[in-house]
């Protein structure tokens, strides 16, 4: 039972997506922790209040959108932090905190949304070419160079609602170094993240995952708290999903091999059948000419095994030229 006199303060960032997934992690530990009184607190990270530079620019998703939160954890200002898991570095620690729980995996996914007037059949028939293609993520883009040839991807950045109005509108994207881009004639976005701001009639195409790997962590919202906080550990473990932490627990097992950075095309997806675990990750190069895949299955409850097994599998196809080739000089 939680102090009903002290708030439980959980931080976010203030997107409209970020506030649905901490408010669906407060509406968990309603019916699961008897007497809590949730507190949510909204921080406008570097990454938000930035929207035109490339995340490299502020350390990566890591630094853009999770530091600040976590300092303020670190600081007792906060009993937790809520992540999308896939802005949480996988190849390096986090000294004093520890992911309390993962919440059940939304939809892994990605799709394409289109602008207005932009007919589904007309940009699959032309496999992009005339086209242009929005997005900030180096692994969707170099899927979409993959899958169609001729789209021209753009840089573009902002909240889920924020690119999908942008794209309604047909506003240009700035650039980092100045000039625009633009406007843009599709975007790819998560699944998930469409769901979450109310927009997933919006999807006009669906990525089969096995065409476009998710990135690791997709579609989970992770919970991380000061690892030497027992009492609030003990309370997010009433909401913590144990297939969701062990698929997390194989994914992000292949980004601390690698060693990844976060401007590495990586992707990664673990599904639970029974018993048996499947993993399927792959590394790609930016223009997505160049694609390492590796499969394999394994114990459900042995996860970073797993992950461990397919990282090295990649590693000996070639994935550290890759990686290292999109690494900042």
């Amino acid at each position: 039972m939680a102090d009903a006199k002290k708030p439980f303060r959980i931080g976010t960032r203030k997107s409209t997506m970020a506030l649905a997934q901490t408010e669906e992690i407060a509406r968990r530990l309603a019916l699961r922790v008897p007497g809590i009184l949730v507190e949510i607190v909204k921080f406008e990270t570097t990454g938000d209040t930035d929207q035109t530079s490339k995340l490299l620019t502020h350390g990566g998703k890591g630094g853009a959108f999770v530091a600040q939160i976590r300092n303020a954890v670190r600081a007792g200002k906060l009993e937790a932090a809520m992540h999308s898991l896939k802005d949480m570095p996988g190849n390096e620690d986090t000294p004093g905190l520890v992911i309390a729980a993962t919440l059940s995996r939304d939809s892994p996914g990605d799709v394409l949304v289109l602008r207005p007037g932009l007919a589904l059949d007309d940009f699959l028939r032309e496999r992009g070419k005339g086209f242009k293609i929005g997005t900030n993520a180096v692994r969707r883009a170099a899927y979409a160079r993959r899958l169609f040839p001729g789209v021209e991807v753009i840089h573009f950045r902002g909240a889920a609602d924020t690119r999908v109005r942008k794209l309604d509108r047909g506003e240009k994207q700035r650039l980092p170094g100045g000039g625009e881009v633009g406007p843009a004639d599709a975007l790819i976005m998560a699944r998930s993240g469409l769901e979450r701001v109310g927009l997933a009639n919006r999807g006009a195409y669906d990525f089969r995952v096995h065409d476009m790997l998710p990135a690791v962590g997709q579609g989970i919202v992770a919970v991380e708290c000061a690892a030497h906080d027992f009492a609030t550990r003990r309370i997010l473990a009433a909401i913590d999903d144990r297939d969701a932490r062990a698929c997390a627990d194989a994914e992000r097992e292949v980004l601390w091999v690698l060693n990844g950075h976060c401007n590495s095309p990586i992707a990664g997806f673990a599904r639970i059948d029974g018993a048996s675990m499947s993993l399927t990750a792959a590394v790609l190069d930016e223009t997505g000419g160049s694609f390492i895949e590796a499969s394999r299955q394994g114990p459900a409850d042995r996860p970073r095994e797993l992950g461990r097994a397919v990282a090295l599998d990649l590693l000996a196809r070639g994935a550290t030229e890759l990686i290292e080739r999109s690494r900042p000089k």
